[in-house]
């Protein structure tokens, strides 16, 4: 874990109705949450899209051609960054808002704490987290668990009534 100060940039932009979304400020304090002693700085943008544009992402960069509720993307990509551009941009979040919504009805979910869930998996992706194999998965969803937990937000993966 990185010790010491933290020092966060977190961009939040809409590209869909901003009714009924959570504010920048929960984005920015959610996904601080996420990167608080693993990371000592970094720059991130979130994006909140709507159905089309996270189809279409998804399609682009994925191969798959349906909106999914959030996309990440490093810069640690292997072709590098763009000349001039320099670390710490540790990379961006594109989040599909009407699929959060959907999801969130059919889990039982709070809005809010599944769009907190969602900001802080896919943070956790942008610093090389996964969960290509269920010791990944599993070891993924206790940390997601813990800094929920901090929060004050429940177990995202327990079944409603649990």
């Amino acid at each position: 874990m990185t010790q010491g100060p933290i020092r966060l940039d977190i961009a939040v932009g809409y590209a869909t109705p901003r009714k009924g979304l959570p504010s920048a400020v929960s984005f920015r304090r959610w996904a601080t949450a996420a990167l608080a002693g693993r990371i000592r700085e970094a720059d991130l943008a979130i994006r909140l899209v709507g159905s089309k544009e996270g189809r279409a992402l998804n399609r682009h960069y994925r191969g798959k051609d349906y909106a999914t509720n959030v996309l990440s993307f490093p810069a640690d990509l292997p072709e590098g960054l763009p000349p001039g551009v320099r670390m710490p941009l540790l990379g961006d979040l594109v989040i599909c808002a009407p699929v959060v919504a959907r999801e969130a009805r059919e889990q039982g979910k709070s809005l809010n704490a599944h769009y907190a869930h969602l900001t802080v998996h896919g943070a956790l992706h942008l610093l090389g987290w996964d969960h290509e194999d269920s010791r990944e998965a599993d070891a993924m969803e206790q940390l997601e668990r813990e800094i929920l937990a901090g929060l004050g937000l429940d177990d995202p993966y327990a079944l409603p009534g649990d």
